[in-house]
């Protein structure tokens, strides 16, 4: 984004300046994060998680990087030398938990990263790629997750492994060669483990390459914000530097204060007792269970029990699963309404609530046992899922009358912005 009155980078220092003529490093660090890149001056808290996931995706490869050099995957010794991290590998316990834990903190701030655009329209033009690039990452996140979730080569690691894999055999004319490719073989062994550890090792790497076209996609457009309103004055900005580095700052601390009380007096609170148990393909689990960040779409998936005609009720809860994400590429599309915030927009702000509760049922649901009532309650949250984005969302959006919106983002923030109007006048 560019504006007439951000701070140009001018270095003083013969070394800067030298440096600058050659790769314009610091140059670009100052206009990406520094005072040459202002920012909507009414951000709040909301706006910390893009930089606390961009925190976690590090403390991920970090972790994740030294933990490979321990590990072995070779299904005879992947239980023990999991142990061995655990017992052995100075450190090795803090590693350990600060990288499951760090999963489980990744994916709770990447979700209200997510809910936070859903509320104030953040997947609305001039938007949209930002947004496409943002459920890009997510879904290599879930990728990532599931193949790490595998590597302890536990008992819900491996019938997990079995189960997720299992669903692409689903698929018409192709289903049980594609699950035994994926595989390597027809079940779970050696080569479906090398495989995991690989990508598993791999797909951190592609998630920061795509981190980084989502940053450059955000700074084009630039910030939205609470108002939804776009920057028109100078009034309306600050530098990022030293308002939102403070406030970042600040966001950072209070993230790793609680993620540090879990990763030292919880760091097994989220782990599921089975995965302390090797891996064994002669016994099955009496409930297997992914992570609990999997559990909305595993009810997804549960709740179609019966056939439909020539439809398997199997590949009906795959479409459902998969589209139940897939669906968000085309909120930009679907949501037609044109104001962004969810302030201003009473009806939807009501549904929105409705769905995040919603979600939450879906997640309850998927972490209890496939049963009566949980399976009629996922049922009835699915079948209110996809209503809320392909029927109640884009009849919203096209029937609903907004609040009135404020002049500028200085008008929301001091009030009266008389600058600005007589500055849109002219």
């Amino acid at each position: 984004m560019s504006f007439p009155w951000a701070n140009e980078y001018k270095p003083s220092h013969p070394t800067m300046v030298w440096l600058d003529e050659r790769l314009p490093l610091p140059r670009f660090v100052y206009n990406a994060i520094g005072a040459g890149y202002p920012v909507p001056r009414n951000l709040n808290y909301m706006w910390n998680f893009g930089v606390l996931a961009g925190f976690c995706l590090v403390i991920q490869i970090v972790t994740g990087i030294v933990l490979a050099m321990h590990y072995a995957a070779n299904t005879d010794v992947a239980f023990a030398s999991t142990e061995h991290i655990m017992r052995d590998v100075n450190w090795g316990w803090l590693l350990r938990y600060a990288h499951s834990n760090g999963a489980s903190a990744f994916f709770v701030v990447v979700y209200a990263h997510i809910f936070r655009g859903f509320y104030f329209g953040s997947y609305k033009a001039p938007r949209e790629m930002l947004w496409l690039l943002g459920v890009v990452i997510f879904l290599l996140m879930m990728a990532t997750a599931f193949m790490g979730y595998v590597l302890p080569w536990g008992q819900m690691s491996y019938w997990g492994a079995q189960v997720i894999t299992g669903l692409f055999s689903a698929i018409p004319l192709v289903g049980n060669s594609l699950h035994t490719w994926l595989l390597g073989g027809f079940a779970p062994d050696q080569a479906a483990l090398n495989r995991f550890f690989s990508l598993h090792f791999l797909l951190p790497f592609v998630i920061l390459g795509v981190v980084i076209l989502h940053i450059w996609a955000l700074h084009i457009p630039g910030s939205t914000n609470p108002t939804g309103v776009e920057v028109k004055t100078e009034s309306d900005t600050v530098p990022f530097h030293p308002y939102y580095t403070a406030k970042d700052g600040f966001g950072l601390a209070v993230f790793l204060f609680l993620y540090c009380a879990m990763v030292f007096f919880f760091p097994n609170a989220l782990g599921h007792p089975d995965n302390y148990i090797p891996a064994n393909p002669m016994q099955t689990p009496a409930h297997i269970v992914p992570e609990w960040y999997f559990w909305p779409y595993y009810a997804i998936l549960r709740a179609f029990t019966q056939d439909f005609l020539f439809i398997p009720a199997k590949l009906m809860g795959v479409l459902a699963m998969f589209s139940s994400i897939l669906v968000w590429f085309l909120l930009p599309w679907l949501d037609r309404s044109p104001v962004r915030s969810g302030h201003y927009r009473p009806v939807f702000k009501k549904f929105y609530w409705l769905l995040v509760a919603d979600v939450v049922v879906l997640g309850y649901c998927g972490g209890s046992p496939a049963a009566e009532p949980y399976v009629m309650i996922s049922q009835l949250a699915a079948l209110y899922y996809f209503l809320h984005f392909f029927v109640i969302l884009p009849v919203v959006s096209s029937l609903e009358k907004p609040l009135p919106l404020p002049f500028s983002i200085t008008e929301a923030v001091l009030g009266s912005d008389d600058a600005a109007s007589l500055t849109a006048a002219e």
